[in-house]
């Protein structure tokens, strides 16, 4: 018992000091960027040993991967929340694309997973964490309404990409200072889009 115990000690320090580079790593990167960034104040910030910090990562880019990880999760797990099961394929799309624009509102999200992301960790390396998590979710739903065939079949790949990149270019848009209503009007627009409308119902005769 004592054993498993002091098992489960370890581990339970173990997590907590990585949260806690995780956390300080993520405030110094969204508040001076990546590049001015050292692990000396990184390790000051957290409270660690540039021992600890090597132990849980290979480097600073490996830590910079972590951050913006829990950062796509964060994001993808506000989009899940919204997408409610009660919700038809439209609307779940709608909903999750909102969730998916307040959740970029976090302060230094945009940069962290949009600029910052791309060039510290590379293209291909972060199309892989979308795809893990927000390109997941929201080509789920697209495959699911076509299923359901209440939207237009186009190939999922290419849609789920063309439509992330709107989100995307949406998201750093309104960082920016743009509508956030002119942009979520173009994009829900462009959902409504994928949905043919219905045909007239003929007129009764009497």
């Amino acid at each position: 018992m004592q054993q498993e115990a002091a098992r489960r000690s370890n581990r339970d320090r173990t997590e907590a000091t990585r949260a806690d580079l995780i956390a300080a790593a993520r405030k110094l990167f969204t508040e001076k960027s990546y590049t001015e960034t050292g692990t000396p104040e990184i390790v000051a910030a957290a409270g660690v040993t540039r021992g600890a910090l090597y132990y849980h990562f290979a480097d600073k880019q490996a830590l910079f991967a972590a951050v913006v990880e829990q950062e796509a999760t964060a994001v993808a797990e506000e989009i899940e929340r919204a997408s409610l099961p009660s919700l038809d394929a439209r609307d779940a799309l709608i909903a999750g694309s909102d969730a998916y624009l307040t959740a970029m509102r976090a302060p230094g999200r945009t940069r962290l997973l949009l600029l910052d992301g791309p060039a510290v960790l590379g293209r291909a390396a972060m199309d892989a964490i979308d795809n893990r998590h927000g390109n997941r979710s929201l080509r789920e739903g697209l495959v699911a309404a076509m299923r359901a065939q209440t939207m237009t079949r186009l190939p999922a790949e290419a849609l789920t990409a063309l439509l992330a990149s709107a989100f995307d270019r949406a998201a750093l848009a309104i960082e920016a200072g743009a509508s956030a209503q002119d942009y979520r009007a173009v994009l829900m627009a462009l959902i409504d889009g994928l949905f043919p409308h219905p045909a007239p119902r003929p007129a009764r005769t009497r």
